[in-house]
């Protein structure tokens, strides 16, 4: 069992939908991660807003600033560790973590992609789903490591692709599972009841 609560920064680049869902989750009595601080990797994004309103920390590390992604990566990294953090939550994060995360927050980085992987990985996913014409899309709450979309499965559920779907009534329906499957992978893992082997990922006692 970890310490409780279990302390997290999220990473954030825009509207910050599923940050709004965590905060709420935290804020609820008996949810085991606390977020600590909110990164985003550029000024001005709503997300930033959530974080204000919901009293807490937010830094900027400016993608820009930076001469490649390792020097960012690890700009990231340090943010999250000197507000205490053990953990990094991907949520609507538009940059790819150098190793130099991994090796500093090993299966303690989680991401949740719009598909179900390893079907349609990327920044794309809703768009691809619907030229491709599947039938079923949905969501995917992984660990990150050093490839896109790769990390271990933590959990997934499927969302139905409607006849009449275009890319936002999709995106809608995928964000709803969203909002329930990242806090829920989240407490799961401040509780440590997540046991990785390979690529298999355990919710022990649940």
């Amino acid at each position: 069992m970890s310490e409780l609560p279990f302390p997290v920064a999220v990473l954030v680049s825009g509207s910050g939908s599923n940050l709004q869902s965590l905060l709420e989750a935290a804020a609820r009595p008996g949810y085991a991660a606390e977020i600590v601080v909110v990164i985003s990797d550029r000024p001005g994004v709503l997300a930033l807003e959530r974080a204000a309103t919901a009293g807490v920390a937010s830094v900027v590390v400016p993608w820009g600033d930076f001469d490649d992604r390792d020097r960012f990566t690890e700009a990231v990294c340090d943010v999250a560790a000197d507000h205490g953090a053990r953990a990094l939550v991907l949520a609507g994060f538009m940059r790819i973590l150098a190793p130099p995360a991994i090796r500093r927050f090993p299966n303690r980085i989680l991401n949740v992609h719009p598909a179900l992987l390893p079907s349609f990985p990327g920044a794309h996913a809703v768009p691809q789903a619907l030229a491709y014409g599947v039938k079923l899309s949905g969501v995917t709450v992984h660990f990150v490591d050093e490839e896109v979309d790769h990390g271990p499965i933590i959990s997934q559920e499927a969302v139905p692709v409607l006849e009449n779907d275009d890319e936002a009534s999709l995106h809608a329906r995928i964000q709803e599972a969203e909002h329930r499957l990242l806090p829920a992978a989240l407490d799961a893992l401040a509780r440590g009841t997540l046991r990785v082997t390979g690529r298999h990922v355990v919710w022990e006692n649940a």
